[in-house]
């Protein structure tokens, strides 16, 4: 009994929770950022369309604003430490099955792999609520720094897998079970514990977030974030071939981007949980912004590539700001993880729309300039939404 409860003390220690928190963090992004590189090899392999194979890319969107909806109520059901490891095991069954060859298996396993990564999204932001609530800013910033840094590892090395070393596009996946793995078994002491008493919360009022004006604000702003984001990851690359780049150059400065964002991942919550409100970061993001998104007017290179710095430090700083406000503007576990699933549902719907609405804007007008506007726009809704979710309010008090 005695080594039971030593056992259990050291599983409870924040430093154990952390290593835990840190290990799920970089399983959460390598599964989808590994694939695209690998995407011709795929069509080619399993005879795609250009349709099916774009599609391999799509569905972990649809699949996370899908299953957002419903994490929270698993991390209910369950607790969300055990949801947590029910969701690495999909995630590790899902990896395990893409590979299996032909394209039914592929596209069961990138849907698991979705579902398991969503629910892994949605309740770790309440867990470190709950478990670490003064440490918020620095778990936040750690575990999305590590989740971005493992992203951009994945896109770069997959493709080297696959060819310089002769492992197929398979082999290539496979290995980033292992991680799965590891990350399994740092956590399985965490499900352990008890799940919470629901009985607890008995005399708690009862909060609706879709009924909340704040609690929409704050998932408008995960939405266009999310938007921002994944239309520069799209389009970007190609804006940049037909001013001169290769496609080498493109690819390679897109990577840049978003390792110099790992500077404002880490550093953003830190600094928005020394205030009460986070107004100001969130002005000092939107300006940032529209320097950097307006300097694409400008065909010079040296300007975009300074302009792009800027938009890279705010893309980074905006996706973990984002999920701080979320810890933020919530009073209990239970609203925070309503919330977090309502905010991105909203946010990777409209982050699938984003792409979407400019290729059929270049359709009609060819015009690389649309997509400029495109996110002068977003920027401005991007600001506006932020300041109103950045003022000192909680969902429920002072909604």
């Amino acid at each position: 009994m005695p080594e039971k409860q030593t056992k259990q003390a050291l599983y409870s220690r924040p430093g154990f929770l952390f290593l835990g928190i840190m290990l799920v963090a970089f399983n959460l992004r390598p599964s989808i950022t590994a694939i695209g590189p690998l995407i011709p090899m795929i069509r080619e392999d399993l005879g795609l369309s250009n349709g099916w194979a774009g599609f391999l890319t799509t569905l972990p969107l649809l699949t996370f604003a899908t299953f957002s909806l419903f994490s929270a109520a698993i991390g209910k059901k369950l607790g969300n430490s055990q949801a947590i490891l029910l969701a690495l095991l999909i995630l590790l069954i899902g990896s395990i099955v893409r590979v299996l060859g032909g394209p039914h298996w592929l596209y069961i396993g990138t849907g698991l792999t979705g579902i398991g990564i969503v629910i892994c999204n949605v309740l770790l932001i309440p867990l470190i609520k709950n478990r670490l609530p003064k440490k918020i800013g620095i778990v936040t910033a750690s575990y999305t720094t590590g989740m971005t840094l493992t992203a951009a590892i994945a896109s770069g090395i997959s493709a080297p897998l696959a060819i310089d070393l002769n492992l197929g596009w398979q082999g290539s996946l496979l290995p980033w079970a292992g991680l799965i793995i590891l990350g399994i078994i740092i956590w399985s002491p965490q499900a352990k514990f008890p799940k919470p008493n629901i009985n607890m919360h008995a005399n708690e009022v009862k909060i609706n977030v879709w009924k909340s004006r704040l609690a929409w604000q704050v998932s408008l702003f995960m939405g266009i974030q999310s938007l921002l984001f994944f239309t520069i990851v799209a389009w970007l690359p190609d804006m940049m071939i037909t001013r001169g780049l290769s496609p080498v150059e493109a690819g390679v400065l897109m990577s840049l981007i978003q390792l110099i964002g790992l500077i404002g991942t880490f550093i953003s919550p830190i600094i928005a949980v020394k205030f009460k409100n986070q107004v100001g970061i969130i002005l000092v993001l939107g300006s940032m912004y529209l320097i950097g998104f307006s300097s694409l007017f400008v065909h010079i290179l040296w300007v975009n590539y300074v302009g792009l710095t800027l938009v890279g430090l705010g893309m980074g700083s905006s996706i973990s700001l984002a999920y701080t406000l979320i810890g933020l503007r919530t009073g209990s576990e239970k609203v925070t993880a309503s919330l977090s699933g309502m905010s991105q549902s909203a946010g990777y719907y409209l982050a699938a729309l984003g792409p979407l609405l400019f290729g059929v804007a270049f359709d009609i007008f060819g015009n690389w300039d649309h997509l400029i506007y495109l996110m002068l726009a977003c920027t401005l809704l991007f600001t506006f939404f932020g300041v109103k979710s950045g003022r000192a309010r909680v969902i429920g008090i002072r909604d």
